[in-house]
């Protein structure tokens, strides 16, 4: 729904606010696969997001470490290589962000 051209301003809002990526990166670890790979489709977005506002970069820098080693070891029940695309080009992300400077 949020990849929808027609929500893309909601998009940007979306994965813009630090709250949400908090709930996100939570939902990530929690104990039911399903909830977990629902917030990976989402969490991507904030990933992927070229003109992340400084308080998301923050957030995703100052837990690397914890990201990428949840990372590693997220895998799901049958073989899906579009799923492991994605999970690569996070990693790839996350593991390349500098820290940005305020203003």
């Amino acid at each position: 729904m949020l990849l929808d051209r027609s929500n893309s301003a909601v998009m940007t809002r979306y994965v813009s606010s630090r709250d949400n990526l908090m709930i996100l990166m939570n939902l990530l670890r929690e104990s039911s696969k399903s909830i977990q790979i629902e917030a990976f489709h989402v969490f991507k977005l904030f990933a992927a997001n070229q003109h992340k506002p400084l308080d998301i970069v923050s957030i995703l820098v100052a837990n690397r470490s914890k990201l990428l080693r949840l990372f590693a070891d997220f895998k799901l029940d049958k073989e899906d290589e579009q799923f492991e695309a994605d999970k690569a080009q996070v990693v790839r992300e996350i593991a390349t962000l500098e820290p940005k400077e305020g203003p």
